[in-house]
């Protein structure tokens, strides 16, 4: 056929062509030297012409060739309109389901007309006898009544012509759609059903005694609702949308049950028309009741052949609608794995944002819910979740809670397709979250799946905004046009380095993104757990100055004194600041900042301000009142009360001393006589340069010359200031570092094994004059490079910088050396914590801290929640063999934080786990908050982190000010979180309030929270493992107010072991929580427990012994080993933004946020001897020296 030649005859030729082709050829084509040609030759020359037109362009010629050829015919056109186009195809059928739906409502009509006339007595045209007796019990049929009927001219004219025209268009669509077989047309169904409701009509134009014949023309319903599906089918067709095949398969259930129940009606209507004679509605009425299967039996068919089509007509409904149903249950199981569509109305009316994960896991879903829905503003958004897998079973669950229900939709797809982009409705989505698969064992392939997805995102919705979460940095830059990013271990790693140096610093972090109310442990007779929980529900607010009462009356004020006064005054905490015209938020810019009308406050506080009532009263004042604490006297809160039902806070407003009575508090003496020294020096309103001290760390020589020894002179000394030269990844913030003039060699970074620079073997060689930092990781990621940095930053003193050890299961590869061979005292060594050799070779008795990184390897497991059980018995063998090893870990789930430290016969442990289900019942986000080991900060999962990408909806500042907490970001100006610790010389500073007066005064530093930690006797009684929470809450009602019980603390370490009133308090909330009958200890019970502590001396002695037989087969010596200084009696929490009355405690480590040392460097070199680089040891001294006369 490729050779074959086609001839067009004349009239297919198109004009165009046609003279194009007989056009004469130009001169150009006539070679010069050959003038005279033959015809065969002049015929080549055109044909070889046609081919280079031709091959130019193949393709239109041949798409013309073919659509001239084939539209050309008279038939071809018709087929055109009436089959092929699909908007003339559509018009040509909804013309013949009109036409049909006509002829059933004429059908009706005449039954209608045919029915009256009957009514009014006039007897039927073709009623031939007497009529039958109605008092006999089986009628007599009159078949004469069935196949004549009484039709009036125009009903008979109306019926003929649509009946003409229904035949005519038949003729026409069979015509075009012939195929070669005429019987295959002739036997459909259609066809038949055609040719019954048109024929007679067509035969009574020439036989007019055969006008009143009956025709069947109900039985067009039928080919109504095929006419129907094929138009809607070209209306979906024309306008290029499918509808959902669910759609349509209900469609056809709906007209399957109308047809079958309309041509019953009909049907038994006409054949009871021989015996009984019904009328059309009661007709209907039977085949409803019969149809529903309720059959009341009061109207009934009465000859046999309306009883035969009931029979017929119940035999197809039998098959049909089965099947029909089947259908449509298999269709809407789909549709609920995929989980339909969300509607273009709904997406315009209302808001809703899309959730894109690769694998939905229930403590996802919950963790995004509970955050996304605790913001008020947030309560009539729906979320559309896009995900590629079928919905758990358990997530099912939870979405059909009516709470979740309604306003939670799962769309099964993927975000690569632009189909399940459109049924998401992400174009009109007001934010898309993509989550990365933290579980997945390569997170590398997860990141990539992540990025595509973005990528999709932002090419089908290019307004819609992104809020991605990435897992390592290295990736972090191809997703960087987002409108946020949380990169999952730059946060993870600098929260646990700053946990090293900052105690507690991952519990400070996830209470401050967790959205609470305050409410969690209020009804718990546990002081610390009431103080605790009040205080875990501060957060980070903003607003504009000049629409604030809590910083308004402080516009041109600096921005430490409106710190202080709206702490002292509001109890609210301003750590942050950001200019109209700068985009960068300053975390305490110092003194030297003042506040303007037009800047954007950041403060902590339990609610914001819109939702706060201000309640202005006069403080009384009693000459001989004892100072009383926060445990003495709760009601002198400044936050005094949480409307939880609407969210409200009321503040009650203190009306400030008179300035010269602020200056001077009362100091306590050791004699009581009433004695009175300077007290705390005021905070200015416009910053001082010499009540400032300026720090210049950038040459900090003469402080580490002065301050060391000389032992220790050689320690720091040859340290440099500045910025690591090599980034592991792209887009790392650079920090000012404490670096090596030189890189150290790759040789010597190694801590296990010597080399040509040093001999040294072990931590023990290299005679660290500071605790060691030990990281157990598997690989050497990059995200260890921002574990790094914190820790070297250069605000952190040189004789405090602790050497860092990496412990990794697999050897780092020299990019990565290449990167940390410029920090000092970085090094690493191949092993694993399971190992005893491993860890005491990388110096364990040496460390204050290890931290214990989740391995990527183990974060899949067949069970979900047992992904953490390698790392939980490796750590709780070291919390055994090490008690004094301060230990942080990192966990995949937070609920297995539980098992940290976990003590089987615990009673105080397991009044803790009732209450967090206690807490959980009450629909708490932060349940888990009272289990020790968080509350200390020794436990972390990156999945509390989640809810800083949530809370970045509503609070888009947030990701920015926790960077700059960690230590992430660094912005000129901006301060950095440190830490500092009460010693005994600090205690006459009493209050919390005081100490935010000193601090802001003296060194422009913000405090915003602190670390308490408690002694605490932990019961280990066996009778005590039963726990009744309710028991304990009715006994604390009877018991009265804990005020009256408690009284003021000391705050001494001897004082705390020897005086019993916190022992007291635990064993009485334990005996609470036990059973009501639990018999007094006897004797033999007494004997028990002796055993028992026999037993467990002797458990521990046989552990140390471990322990120092293979330090003694190691080399190493066993002094650095103690045993028996532990912290299982001990409890710590943290604080959040306490109230001013709270009372100081030895060694409260308080959180503050210090000033930028670089933005405030003198520009004389005069004040180089006067720096103010106190550290934190130093604190309490340098203190109370300035306050001496």
């Amino acid at each position: 056929m490729a050779g074959a030649k086609l001839t067009p005859s004349p009239s297919e030729i198109d004009p165009d062509v046609k003279t194009d082709v007989q056009k004469t050829p130009e001169p150009t084509w006539v070679n010069p030297s050959n003038p005279l040609r033959t015809i065969g030759s002049l015929g080549s020359d055109v044909d070889q012409r046609y081919q280079e037109e031709y091959s130019m362009d193949s393709t239109n010629a041949q798409v013309q060739v073919e659509f001239y050829v084939n539209e050309n015919t008279f038939k071809e056109r018709l087929k055109l309109f009436f089959i092929k186009n699909q908007r003339s195809s559509l018009r040509i059928r909804l013309f013949n389901f009109s036409l049909k739906i006509l002829t059933c409502a004429l059908y009706i009509l005449r039954v209608s007309l045919e029915d009256l006339k009957e009514k009014n007595g006039s007897p039927c045209a073709v009623n031939r006898s007497n009529g039958w007796n109605d008092t006999s019990e089986q009628p007599q049929i009159k078949w004469e009544r069935i196949f004549w009927v009484n039709r009036r001219e125009s009903v008979w004219a109306i019926q003929v012509t649509v009946a003409l025209i229904s035949f005519l268009e038949t003729m026409l669509i069979t015509y075009l759609s012939y195929k070669g077989n005429i019987w295959e047309q002739i036997f459909q169904i259609s066809f038949i059903l055609e040719m019954i409701n048109t024929v007679p009509f067509i035969i009574t134009i020439f036989w007019h005694r055969l006008r009143d014949i009956f025709v069947p023309v109900f039985l067009n319903c039928w080919l109504a609702k095929g006419a129907l599906e094929n138009m809607i089918n070209d209306f979906h067709r024309a306008i290029q949308r499918t509808h959902s095949a669910m759609f349509n398969q209900v469609f056809i259930l709906i007209c399957t049950l109308l047809c079958l129940v309309f041509t019953g009606a009909c049907g038994i209507q006409h054949l009871e028309r021989a015996g009984k004679n019904l009328t059309l509605f009661d007709s209907f009425y039977f085949c409803i009741v019969t149809f529903s299967t309720v059959g009341y039996g009061d109207v009934t068919p009465q000859i046999w052949p309306s009883q035969l089509l009931v029979v017929i007509l119940i035999c197809v409904a039998l098959v049909v609608l089965p099947l029909q149903f089947e259908e449509l249950a298999y269709l809407w199981m789909e549709s609920q794995k995929l989980g339909g569509n969300y509607s273009r109305h709904r997406a315009q009316t209302e808001k809703h944002v899309v959730l894109c994960v690769s694998s939905l896991k229930i403590d996802l879903l919950m963790d995004f819910l509970n955050e996304f829905y605790a913001h008020p503003r947030l309560q009539d958004y729906y979320v559309v979740i896009l995900c590629p897998t079928e919905i758990d079973i358990q997530v099912r669950r939870i979405l059909q809670i009516p709470l979740w229900s309604q306003r939670v939709i799962y769309l099964q797809g993927s975000a690569l397709k632009d189909q399940d982009l459109m049924r998401a409705k992400m174009d009109d989505a007001e934010a898309c979250f993509i989550l990365s698969s933290r579980n997945e064992v390569d997170r590398t392939a997860a990141d990539h799946q992540t990025i595509l997805r973005a990528w999709a995102a932002k090419d089908f919705a290019p307004n819609c905004p992104l809020y991605v979460q990435i897992l390592k940095p290295e990736n972090k830059f191809h997703v960087k046009f987002a409108d946020h990013v949380v990169c999952e271990e730059e946060f993870k790693y600098a929260m646990l380095a700053l946990n090293c140096v900052c105690p507690a610093t991952s519990t400070l972090i996830t209470l401050l993104v967790h959205t609470s109310r305050g409410q969690e442990g209020q009804l718990s007779p546990e002081q610390w757990q009431r103080t605790y929980g009040r205080c875990s529900g501060n957060e980070v607010y903003h607003i504009r100055l000049c629409d604030s009462k809590f910083f308004g009356e402080y516009d041109g004020k600096s921005f430490t004194y409106a710190s202080f006064h709206a702490h002292k005054k509001y109890g609210v905490c301003l750590i942050g600041v950001k200019r109209e015209d700068n985009k960068s938020i300053l975390l305490n810019p110092g003194p030297r900042h003042i506040m303007a009308a037009t800047d954007t406050c950041y403060y902590i506080n339990i609610t914001k301000e819109e939702n706060s009532a201000f309640i202005f009263k006069q403080e009384e004042k009693h000459k001989g009142l004892p100072v009383s604490g926060l445990y003495d006297a709760p009601s002198r809160l400044p936050v005094h009360s949480i409307i939880a039902s609407m969210g409200t806070v009321a503040i009650d407003l203190q009306h400030p001393d008179p300035p010269e009575e602020t200056g001077k508090l009362a100091l306590p003496t050791e004699n009581g006589a009433g004695s009175r020294r300077p007290s705390i020096a005021p905070v200015l309103e416009i910053a001082d340069s010499s009540s400032i001290l300026p720090c210049d760390l950038l040459s900090d020589q003469s402080e580490d010359e002065t301050n060391q020894s000389d032992e220790e002179g050689s320690v720091g000394s040859d340290f440099v200031k500045g910025y690591p030269p090599n980034s592991p990844y792209i887009g790392s913030s650079p920090t000012l570092c404490h670096l090596l003039p030189q890189k150290a060699p790759f040789c010597c970074l190694r801590l296990d094994k010597g080399c040509t620079h040093n001999s040294f073997e072990d931590a023990k060689a290299y005679g660290f004059k500071n605790k060691l930092i030990i990281v157990s990781a598997e690989t050497a990621g990059n995200g260890l490079y921002n574990f790094i940095v914190p820790l070297r930053a250069y605000y952190r003193p040189r004789k405090e910088l602790n050497p860092i050890v990496l412990l990794l299961d697999y050897p780092p590869d020299n990019h990565f050396l290449e990167a940390i061979c410029c920090f000092p005292m970085v090094y690493f060594m191949a092993g694993t914590i399971d190992n005893l050799d491993n860890l005491l070779q990388c110096g364990i008795i040496y460390a204050d801290n290890l931290v214990v990184v989740d391995k990527e390897s183990t974060m899949s497991a067949e069970e979900d929640y047992m992904a953490d059980a390698k790392t939980i018995v490796n750590v709780q063998t070291m919390f055994r063999l090490f008690p004094s090893l301060s230990i942080i870990t990192e966990l995949t789930h937070p609920s297995n934080m539980r098992f940290m430290q976990f003590r089987a016969k615990d009673c105080y442990s397991l009044a803790l786990s009732k209450l967090e289900k206690i807490e959980r019942d009450k629909g708490s986000n932060l349940a888990f908050m009272f289990r020790l080991p968080f509350a200390a900060g020794r436990v972390f999962s990156i999945s509390m982190l989640d809810t800083l990408l949530y809370q970045s909806f509503v609070k888009d500042y947030m990701i920015a000010i926790i960077r700059l907490l960690l230590g992430l970001d660094t912005t000129p100006g901006s301060g950095y979180l440190c830490a500092m610790k009460i010693t005994e010389e600090d205690l006459w500073i009493r209050t919390y309030g005081r100490l935010f007066q000193k601090l802001c005064s003296s060194s422009a530093e913000i405090p915003i929270g602190i670390y308490r930690t408690e002694s605490h006797m932990f019961s280990t009684s066996e009778s005590q493992v039963s726990i009744n929470v309710e028991q304990g809450e009715e006994h604390r009602d009877r018991g009265g107010s804990w005020k009256e019980k408690t009284g003021y603390r000391n705050s001494t370490t001897s004082d705390q072991s020897e005086h019993p009133l916190l022992r007291k308090k635990s064993m009485q909330w334990a005996r609470r929580l036990s059973r009501k009958n639990v018999k007094p200890s006897t004797r033999a019970e007494r004997i028990s427990q002796q055993r028992l502590n026999l037993y467990r001396r002797s458990e521990r002695q046989e552990l140390s012994e471990l322990v120092k037989n293979r330090m003694k087969h190691l080399g190493l010596p066993t002094v650095g080993y103690d045993e028996m200084n532990d912290h299982q009696n001990t409890l710590s929490y943290v604080l959040i933004n306490p109230p001013p009355d709270t009372m100081l405690e030895l060694n409260d480590i308080v959180y503050i946020i210090r000033s930028d040392p670089l933005a405030h460097v003198p520009e004389d070199s005069q004040v180089g001897p006067a720096r103010c680089s106190r550290n934190q040891q130093d604190f309490g001294t340098e203190t109370r020296d300035e306050t001496h006369l």
